[in-house]
């Protein structure tokens, strides 16, 4: 995955554009999914959070608002994405890897984990990533959440299949439609999540 063309852009509307192998990612216009993907474990009271994917960084920015987060660990295969992204706290580290790699390396501290690593499982933009959606990842990621710990996937989609993976190792599966507006059209995306 290294290989990727990752594009970054201003496009002539106006907003900011994260483009993947020619393929759109996000922008900076609808971004309600993004912090809905945070506000699902803040109302849980996540303090010390993994995330998968930097993005435009604002899931990130949604945890950070939070005065009681005291952590936020992200991977981010993109040193571009990392360069695009002004997010300036303390609490804030970003790493450049895998999300794979950098759960194999945690010890069972964190009290969420969020993955916005691709379009979701049934519409992979990397054939790649369905392994982050796979039962030994969603295995890992139980692993490394204390008692009471959510897992949230944002999804383009609902997915059944990865909603049967999360009551394999969770319970409290939930999957949450998030209302958003598509260049004049109403559409949804998916919240994922499951609690340890």
């Amino acid at each position: 995955m290294d290989s990727d063309e990752v594009v970054v852009r201003r496009r002539v509307d106006g907003a900011l554009e994260l483009r993947v192998n020619g393929v759109f990612v996000m922008d900076d216009v609808e971004t309600t999914s993004e912090r809905r993907l945070a506000q699902v474990v803040l109302e849980r009271g996540a303090r010390d959070v993994l995330v998968g994917g930097l993005g435009l960084g604002f899931t990130v920015r949604a945890l950070l608002e939070d005065a009681n987060v005291r952590m936020v660990l992200v991977a981010e295969l993109h040193p571009d994405v990392i360069a695009a992204c002004t997010v300036d706290d303390s609490r804030l580290e970003v790493v450049i890897g895998d999300i794979r790699d950098l759960v194999a390396e945690q010890p069972p501290t964190f009290d969420a984990v969020l993955l916005d690593v691709d379009n979701g499982p049934d519409h992979l933009v990397h054939v790649a990533n369905a392994a982050v959606y796979g039962d030994a990842f969603v295995a890992e990621c139980a692993r490394v959440l204390r008692p009471g710990g959510t897992l949230a996937v944002w999804s383009m989609a609902d997915s059944p299949t990865l909603r049967s993976t999360l009551a394999a190792h969770f319970d409290d599966v939930e999957a949450e439609s998030v209302p958003v507006r598509l260049q004049g059209r109403d559409e949804a995306y998916w919240i994922l999540s499951a609690r340890r």
